[in-house]
């Protein structure tokens, strides 16, 4: 029996719904719905049979998708965190089995006690499987091992009539493809079958080296080389000859077990949590929006930029280091103040980098302030019709929403991506049209009949579906 199906369904009447104002990790377009947390695979079964309300229904994790991806203005939105019993672990076939509301992290704690990990996991540990299937995250080693979707063996998936119904790339293939990345669109995603790798230590060894120039930075990335993660981080702020200087990390595993998390003789639990189970700190909800200005950022990526050149080298780096550095400080989103922050991260296939230094070099131009950019390299797509990695390049970079200016220039890039081949990431996106979108996803229209199939009433509805013409306005 599954996972989700065994999740007991509460009392009669213990079910119940509120209506609240619900927005992304990014705080910039919070809408009202329904909200409602179901337990069991039969209750959202319940949920979704019904008649086609007026506002349809979306699923939810853990908010930490930065625009509107998992809200429904006037709609339902299930909280999905309910689905979050333990996981169930196979050791012969490698594979683990956890509900759509499990968070990463507890997935990683349950591995690891096992002397296991998980193969690919985006920049926090934070987020549910339901919502890393339907973002298809990504991390610092995709060209080696790809997107999340890369080793989902197959999921439990609630459709909009309330048929529950196994998906997998040999079970239902179309489907599988139109969900992973798609945005919980296709139906609502209640469990999945993940496959996990053995993990010799909690740390790793890295190599840490300063650049001068953007170019430089992906000259570096480009290197083979026996690295498994690798990430350059740029400064934006500084004008002149320092614009896109940069800090890039290579890292590697360690090859040896760590004394401190090694298991026992007879695979018995690791004697600590590979990663920090807490932040630091955490930003207070009554943080000054305007404390994080322009010059207090650059004075930043000065001395980080200067004090890189101290760690230059091997070095060993903790798993929260090297996966999860944001997570160290607890809420960072409110840094950004009430207005919140846009992130716009966008993909160029290889062959572009020089259109790619060249938008940077236009966002410069504006004197934006780009508080946090990042670069990746990124290597086979997962098949995923909307799923946001091509092979190529991947930029990331933080601006405060309410800069004067930001939008009409993030229109203008999106203009100038599009043509390069390239696309924005839905997952990240809270401002985008519908029309930009049609010439960056040529799987679009597939996606577009695939779901039409599966929900001809359009029972799935969220904002970012409306804002981009992929449900009903």
């Amino acid at each position: 029996m599954s996972l989700a199906e065994r999740v007991p369904a509460p009392a009669q009447g213990a079910r119940q719904s509120h209506t609240t104002m619900l927005s992304g990790w990014g705080r910039t377009a919070p809408s009202r719905a329904t909200l409602l947390r179901p337990r069991s695979a039969g209750e959202v079964a319940e949920a979704m049979a019904g008649p086609a309300s007026g506002g349809g229904v979306i699923a939810r994790g853990a908010g930490r998708s930065y625009g509107d991806a998992a809200q429904n203005d006037g709609g339902l939105v299930l909280d999905l965190r309910g689905l979050d019993g333990p996981s169930e672990f196979d050791a012969d076939a490698g594979v683990v089995r956890a509900g759509a509301g499990t968070t990463l992290a507890r997935v990683l704690l349950e591995l690891a006690a096992r002397g296991l990990t998980l193969p690919v996991v985006p920049g926090t540990r934070h987020v549910t499987v339901g919502g890393a299937i339907a973002s298809d995250v990504h991390g610092k080693n995709h060209p080696r091992e790809g997107s999340f979707a890369h080793h989902l063996e197959s999921l439990l998936l609630c459709t909009p009539e309330g048929q529950l119904l196994r998906v997998s790339p040999q079970q239902e293939p179309e489907l599988f493809c139109a969900t992973v990345g798609g945005m919980g669109l296709t139906g609502i995603i209640l469990e999945a079958t993940l496959r996990a790798r053995p993990m010799p230590s909690s740390r790793v060894r890295a190599h840490v080296e300063r650049t001068h120039t953007l170019a430089q930075a992906i000259a570096l990335l480009a290197q083979p080389g026996e690295h498994t993660h690798a990430i350059a981080w740029l400064d934006l702020l500084s004008r002149g000859s320092r614009f896109g200087r940069a800090v890039v990390t290579r890292s590697y595993d360690a090859g040896e077990s760590d004394p401190d998390d090694a298991r026992g003789s007879h695979g018995s639990a690791r004697s600590s949590a590979p990663f920090r189970t807490r932040p630091f700190a955490s930003v207070p909800s009554w943080f000054p929006g305007g404390a994080l200005r322009p010059a207090t950022v650059a004075a930043f990526n000065a001395w980080h930029w200067h004090a890189a050149a101290r760690a230059r080298g091997a070095r060993t780096l903790s798993m929260s280091a090297n996966l999860f550095p944001l997570d160290a400080l607890g809420d960072w989103n409110r840094l950004y103040g009430h207005e919140g922050l846009l992130q716009y991260q966008f993909a160029l296939p290889l062959g572009k980098e020089e259109e790619l230094i060249a938008a940077m070099e236009q966002l410069g131009r504006s004197r934006l302030p780009m508080y946090l950019a990042v670069l990746k390299r990124f290597g086979s797509p997962s098949g995923g019709l909307l799923s946001f990695p091509i092979e190529g390049w991947t930029m990331a970079i933080d601006f405060p929403a309410g800069a004067p200016g930001v939008r009409p220039a993030l229109d203008r890039l999106d203009e100038r991506v599009a043509a390069a081949g390239g696309r924005i990431y839905l997952a990240k996106d809270a401002r985008a049209g519908a029309a930009i979108l049609r010439s960056m996803y040529p799987g679009l229209a597939r996606f577009l009949s695939i779901r039409s199939q599966v929900d001809p009433e359009q029972k799935l509805r969220s904002d970012l579906g409306r804002r981009l013409g992929l449900c009903r306005s």
